[in-house]
């Protein structure tokens, strides 16, 4: 049974997770490996180089955006993607993330979470204001 009350806020926990992850990911790329580092190891794997610099546009807009929970469903769902794309690369490398060269699980798992904010919507204190957070005496 799904509580109804409490459902926006975990669909704003998740949004805020996922929004995090994606800007952390995006300036990892950028500020870590670099963006000449990132079109290299795109180009290695044998991705198009300029594909890091769509990869990277979209993990930090969509983080800003989930942030904000400004167009959350079709952001999520545009992530997946891109988060399947990654878990293909890791593919080689097994299943646990820990592994060297990262393993497949953690992007997929995000494709899932992804895929949940997609059916979720936006939750709670989102910019596009469709779901409106209870008021805190009827969450009792």
């Amino acid at each position: 049974m799904i509580q109804q009350q409490t459902a926006p806020y975990a669909a704003l926990v998740l949004r805020f997770a996922l929004g995090v992850m994606f800007i952390a990911h995006a300036l990892l790329k950028v500020v870590v490996f670099t963006v000449p580092g990132t079109v290299q190891f795109f180009e290695s794997v044998g991705f198009p180089g300029a594909l890091a610099y769509v990869t990277i546009a979209v993990e930090l807009g969509a983080g800003v955006l989930l942030l904000l929970g400004a167009g959350t469903r079709w952001v999520a769902l545009a992530t997946v993607p891109v988060l399947l794309g990654a878990a293909w690369v890791h593919l080689p490398n097994g299943w646990v993330f820990s592994a060297q060269g990262g393993g497949w699980e953690y992007p997929v798992f995000l494709a899932a979470a992804a895929a949940v904010q997609f059916l979720l919507g936006d939750g709670a204190y989102a910019l596009s204001g469709r779901q409106q957070p209870l008021p805190a005496r009827q969450l009792a």
